[in-house]
């Protein structure tokens, strides 16, 4: 054994010399790579090293050295190819170098004491994405990932081919100092300040990879933290290590009682049983020699039948105690101990390949080779004697796959197309694109307000020069126009706070495959700008606007045994001004419109300055005796004197006043006043123009006016409800309901009546029949469920709002954020959306295609139905059923955790969850099932375009997550019309609906074109082309039908 500590291998300083942090040997044994804390990174000659005692040995001694960070280097590491070299500091970037093969320059070393450069280490790359120090680097084996650490206590894992960030993991509840790789490639362990160690799986990603596909990768196999749970944190790093045959992890500033050891981690049990113990201060580091050994020195013609139990490891470790110990698995002692190696703590041990040379590097600023002559540690065994110990792991076995058949390979052709095309298609948005195709035919966004940009001489264009356009312009705009166009983009000049004017930076994706990213989930509470625009669904919002009647807070709701005040919003005294007037519940900070998040002010302001347009309320209304034995008790509005609310083009607006409403000519204005005295009739009456249509009487106080094109409808005091025509006769009885009036709503032919002891009556003026039979609200506003306390009953959420969709079901919002369907073929109430999705779910409010315009999404529009759809009437007609409801109720559900303030600590809650044992999967799963729940509310609701949208966002997820049950499911469903024979007996007792149905087609979609769309997206993902490939058979996408299969990929880009 030969001790060689060089005097000129150190980082030297004017002064002294600085500390090294890290030390690591390249791939091919040749260059030792040191980190130190002048921020250099240093290459040096290994051989130059070993010959240090040579005095005619003249070649260089180092090659190379970067000074590329702003801090001290923490940690420098060779990838297993030799191809890269990483380097992490304490000012929170990642370089990645690589060696270029023209000759040095000179200039780096001029006026220094550095010797001249032998090789060229350019800057490949910078990461940044930590936000405090970076403490460890390791590179897997294959060289697919790069993983760091670091003191935020963040673990991020980047491509090892393109260097973008694919997962950021939080497990670690401090700072995390220490990262080692299985070298079977299935698993990686960190090592952090929280006293554990966290073992991850994953699957090498292949180069394309991005974030959305890492989703169910590197996932928490398992927590270790016995051996740890009183070690110090006085330890510098936490360096850790695998053994070559994949079978142990050693792990330092273990502590066995009182003594400091190093933890020796079985695999797959994960327990640690044995102990390294000796040093007598903690452990920094410990590290395998990178080959196994022999104890006994192998004959040449036996060496390949030699059994596997005569072959050791050896781990070297060291640490503050300035001792380097030198171990095997053969033995309870260690085989070497060399102490006072260094002046101070041992930060970094490094072997050479060859398993017979090891480098310390300490923070005295010394590097120490130890090298060992044949047989002091060992024989070493060949390679394959590594390569055979780690296939009973799945060592030689990609975790990516291999493509079934030429028709795997053809199909994953099809998918990656379709992704190009739709990177390229979110460029092309980016850079402002100019795409006249999709403008004639451009849908209103739900959830903004259509503004008219043009006017009516755009639209009137001839229909030829539209045609046309599409096929000309795009290759004009591209060929001319683009370099002008990102010119002008580059040249964009901003003023900064200070005055300084610089050039605004261009957004430009990091590479040519780039996906969209993982979905944030965030909280959005603004008022829709063009980013938010684009996160709903390009079609009218299928739903009423109930604004009438609602006070501020909802509709208050008691259970049984409250006392109901007779005024829910409002104070008891009439004559008060309604400016002093205490608003019941919280001030919303937003209000939830038909046409999006709106800020409060803008929606209400008006009726802050001059005088109040709001009704004058002349007495609260009768309380009906049925309430007092009633489960439900909801507020019942005022009588007010005047009520006015204008049918604008067939649809009814909220109340205002009558200049407001005489504003638009073609208005029609209903009006009901109520006498101040009870016992006088009241008078309801439409006007046009200022002249009167129709007029009636009744003979109780008006309560609520509602209306469309085809009806108008007033409910009384008394609870009964009178219809009218649009000419003013008659159209039915007086519906006598059994109490007071809440909310009365139209839409089209419908009705929707709720009543204050919360039942729901919806009528079809029509057909002049009911829905379904009167449903309560009783189980939506928890009355069931929620308990009596021992100090008394729990009020129950209030209702906020109420709708009817075109095809008259009910959609009901509540004050904590849940949202309702009332199935009628169910007969039960479906809770569309609730604050839980908000808190677990990544698609909540994300900026992935979640609730994105079809014309720009990567899964494109249909053109069939939305040409079809653009030839009918102008009208409810044109309105898809159900659109924009579940965005609205999502919508909706945000609003109300931030008027209530619980969103962050809630989130907090949910963050802290995540990083306990058995709840690594939460975040993952609960997503999942949001998209579930999505797809199930559009088929329930029959919202076309946002179960196609929601069911290609659901077959991407299962894909990245590798949920093969849950794929081979959801193809057999979406297969169910298509193979079925044609008058075929069904032996289950008759046909199904929804998924289950014979049908050709699904939510009005064909099948076949469902199922298309699916097999794309899930073509990529090597590990189901087992399954893909056979309904790709089906659908002609395979090499048999190339030409069929392109056809498709260009009406339907897969993102």
């Amino acid at each position: 054994m030969y001790i060689l500590k060089p005097s000129w291998l150190r980082h030297s300083g004017e002064q002294k010399d600085f500390e090294v942090y890290s030390c690591h040997i390249s791939p091919d044994g040749s260059r030792l790579a040191t980190a130190g804390g002048d921020g250099h990174v240093r290459i040096w000659s290994t051989e130059a090293i070993l010959n240090a005692t040579d005095p005619a040995y003249d070649k260089p001694r180092q090659l190379c050295h970067m000074s590329h960070h702003l801090g001290t280097i923490h940690s420098v590491r060779f990838s297993p190819n030799g191809r890269y070299l990483a380097s992490g500091a304490d000012d929170r970037v990642i370089c990645i170098y690589q060696l270029d093969s023209n000759p040095p320059s000179l200039a780096a070393t001029f006026g220094t004491n550095e010797p001249p450069p032998v090789e060229n280490w350019k800057t490949h790359k910078r990461l940044v994405g930590h936000d405090s120090d970076v403490q460890d680097l390791a590179w897997s084996y294959d060289n697919s990932i790069l993983v760091s650490v670091g003191l935020d206590s963040k673990v991020v894992v980047w491509s090892g081919h393109t260097f973008e960030k694919l997962k950021t993991i939080s497990a670690h509840q401090s700072h995390v100092k220490g990262i080692t790789f299985d070298p079977a490639n299935k698993f990686f362990a960190t090592a952090g300040d929280d006293r554990h160690i966290k073992i991850f799986r994953f699957t090498p990603p292949p180069p394309n990879a991005t974030q959305h596909d890492m989703v169910n990768n590197f996932v928490l196999e398992t927590t270790i933290s016995a051996p740890f749970k009183s070690s110090p944190l006085t330890t510098y790093f936490r360096r850790c290590s695998w053994s070559p045959d994949g079978n142990h992890i050693a792990a330092a500033n273990a502590v066995n009682g009182p003594v400091s050891s190093v933890a020796i981690i079985e695999r797959t049990r994960w327990d640690s049983e044995i102990n390294l113990i000796g040093h007598e201060a903690p452990t920094e580091v410990c590290m395998f020699s990178p080959r196994l050994f022999h104890t006994q020195k192998p004959s040449g013609n036996a060496s390949g039948d030699r059994s596997s139990s005569s072959l050791v490891t050896v781990i070297a470790s060291a640490g503050q105690d300035k001792t380097l110990s030198i171990w095997n698995t053969n033995s309870s002692r260690p085989v070497v101990i060399l102490q006072d190696v260094a002046s101070k703590s041992i930060s970094d041990l490094a072997w050479t390949p060859d398993g017979q040379t090891l480098f310390t590097s300490s923070l005295d600023g010394s590097i120490v080779a130890v090298r060992f002559e044949e047989g002091e540690l060992g024989w070493v065994a060949t390679s394959e004697e590594n390569d055979k110990a780690l296939q009973k792991f799945g060592g030689s076995r990609k975790g990516m796959g291999i493509p079934e058949d030429v028709d795997g390979l053809h199909l994953e052709d099809h998918s990656k197309a379709g992704e190009l095309r739709g990177a390229e298609s979110r460029m092309g948005a980016l850079m402002g694109d100019f795409q006249p195709a999709d403008k004639s035919e451009t849908p209103i966004t739900n959830g903004s307000k259509s503004t008219p940009k043009e006017g009516g001489a755009h639209d009137s264009a001839g229909p030829q020069a539209s045609k046309e356009a599409p096929k000309t312009a795009p290759a004009e705009e591209s060929a001319e126009k683009t370099a002008a166009r990102i010119a002008e983009l580059k040249s964009r000049v901003q003023v900064t706070k200070d005055g300084k004017k610089r050039v605004a930076p261009l957004l430009v994706s990091s590479s040519a495959t780039g996906l969209l990213s993982l979905p944030q989930s965030q909280l959005v509470g603004a008022k829709s700008t063009k980013s938010t625009q684009n996160e709903t669904p390009q079609t009218t919002l299928d739903l009423s606007k109930p604004f009438h009647g609602l006070p501020k807070g909802g509709i208050v709701s008691m259970l049984l045994g409250n006392k109901r005040k007779p005024v829910a919003t409002e104070g008891e005294d009439e004559e008060a001004p309604a400016a002093k007037r205490p608003s019941a519940g919280p001030i919303p900070v937003v209000v939830d419109t038909v046409d999006g998040l709106e800020p409060a002010s803008s929606v209400q302001g008006a009726s802050a300055q001059g005088p109040a347009p709001t009704p004058e309320y002349l007495r609260p209304a009768i309380t009906n005796p049925a309430l007092l034995c009633s489960q439900v008790r909801l507020a019942v509005p005022k009588v007010r004197s005047h009520i006015l609310r204008p049918l604008e083009r067939g649809v009814l607006q909220g109340e205002s006043s009558l200049e407001d409403a005489s504003k638009v000519p073609e208005n029609i204005i209903l009006e009901a006043r109520n006498p101040v005295r009870p016992r006088e009739p009241s008078r309801i009456a439409a006007t046009k123009r200022g002249a009167l249509l129709w007029q009636d009487f009744l003979p109780r106080a008006i309560l609520l006016v509602t209306g469309s094109k085809y009806f108008w409808a007033a409910a009384c005091e008394d609870g009964s409800v009178h219809t009218w025509t649009p000419a003013g006769r008659r159209l039915l009885n007086g519906i006598i309901l059994d109490s007071q009036p809440v909310v009365l709503e139209s839409r089209g032919h419908w009705l929707l009546c709720i009543s204050s002891v919360g039942l729901c009556h919806v009528f079809n003026m029509k057909t002049m029949s009911a829905a379904h039979p009167p449903v309560s609200l009783a189980p939506i506003l928890d009355i069931a469920i929620t308990p009596l306390s021992l100090e008394g009953p729990t009020p129950g959420p209030g209702i906020t709002s109420a709708h009817l969709n075109s095809v008259g079901a009910i959609i009901v919002t509540l004050s904590n954020g849940d949202g309702y369907y009332y199935s009628s073929t169910m007969y039960a109430w479906q809770r569309l959306s609730e604050s839980w999705w908000a808190l677990g779910s990544q698609y909540w409010n994300s900026n992935d295609s979640s609730i994105s315009a079809l014309s720009s999404t990567a899964v494109g529009p249909v053109a069939g139905p939305s040409k079809k759809g653009s030839d009918k009437a102008s009208g409810e007609d044109e309105v898809s059923v159900s659109a924009g409801i579940i965005p609205f109720l999502e919508r909706h559900t945000t609003t109300e955790f931030l008027l209530k303030g619980r969103a962050y600590t809630l989130q907090r809650l949910i963050k802290t969850l995540l990083s306990k044992d058995g709840y690594e999967g939460l975040e993952s799963t609960v997503s999942v099932a949001h998209l579930e729940n999505r797809i199930a509310g559009a088929l329930a609701l029959g919202a076309k375009e946002e179960f196609r949208l929601y069911l290609f966002m659901y077959a991407k997820r299962i894909g990245a997550e590798g949920l093969r049950g849950k794929v081979e499911e959801l193809l057999n469903s979406l297969t169910g019309g298509v193979l079925q024979e044609k008058g075929g007996d069904a032996k289950d007792g008759g046909d199904g609906r929804g998924w289950f149905s014979k049908e050709e087609t699904l939510c009005g979609w064909d099948r076949r074109e469902l199922l298309k769309g699916v097999v794309l997206i899930l073509g990529k993902f090597r590990d189901l082309q087992r399954l893909t490939v056979q309904y790709a058979r089906i659908l002609g996408l395979t090499a048999n039908d190339e030409d069929g299969g392109e056809r498709e990929t260009e009406g339907m880009d897969v993102e």
